[in-house]
């Protein structure tokens, strides 16, 4: 099995949420973009919330998640791991990143939502305890990943229109 490492975050200092993935798989590494995998609908379902082109190329997604205060990052900074499916990640290899200095340098992050039960374990599991979250607000969606295939678009998209509540709050 190898070990794989997670990407820096996608941040600034006017975050005010966080989206959390579990671990980037083999696809979006290969292409050291998140969700990369052509069959993952992030990049879809942000695009229909934000209004930017789905299609555009990926610094131009990064600058719309920046310009809506939104932060991206997975939870773990390194796993051993079997292909890309989070299933695959050995529970004594996971390493998560360092969310006490992130959330220290990030002071106005009010939100974190979980792309799936995975992310939201993991954090729970490594995280959460080691921090201080009470003005924080956690919320899973449904994962964008095509492992996830039995929630049809439409309702995965109904289901993450949340994140848009804080950026609007946020916008004014």
């Amino acid at each position: 099995m190898t070990r794989v490492y997670s990407f820096k975050p996608i941040e600034d200092e006017n975050a005010k949420i966080l989206i959390l993935g579990s671990m980037p798989g083999r696809a979006s590494l290969a292409a050291c973009q998140y969700y990369a995998h052509k069959q993952n609908v992030f990049w879809r379902i942000l695009s229909e919330l934000l209004q930017f082109d789905s299609n555009a190329p990926y610094e131009v997604k990064v600058e719309a998640l920046k310009s809506a205060k939104i932060a991206l990052w997975d939870v773990l900074h390194s796993c051993t791991r079997q292909g890309s499916s989070d299933t695959m990640i050995v529970r004594d290899t996971q390493i998560a990143n360092d969310f006490r200095t992130f959330f220290g340098t990030h002071k106005k992050i009010t939100h974190v939502f979980f792309n799936g039960a995975k992310a939201e374990e993991y954090f729970m599991r490594h995280v959460h305890p080691e921090i201080n979250s009470n003005s924080i607000s956690f919320l899973r969606l449904p994962s964008t990943s095509p492992a996830n295939a039995a929630i049809p678009f439409k309702q995965k998209l109904s289901a993450w229109r949340a994140i848009m509540e804080p950026i609007v709050v946020a916008m004014d």
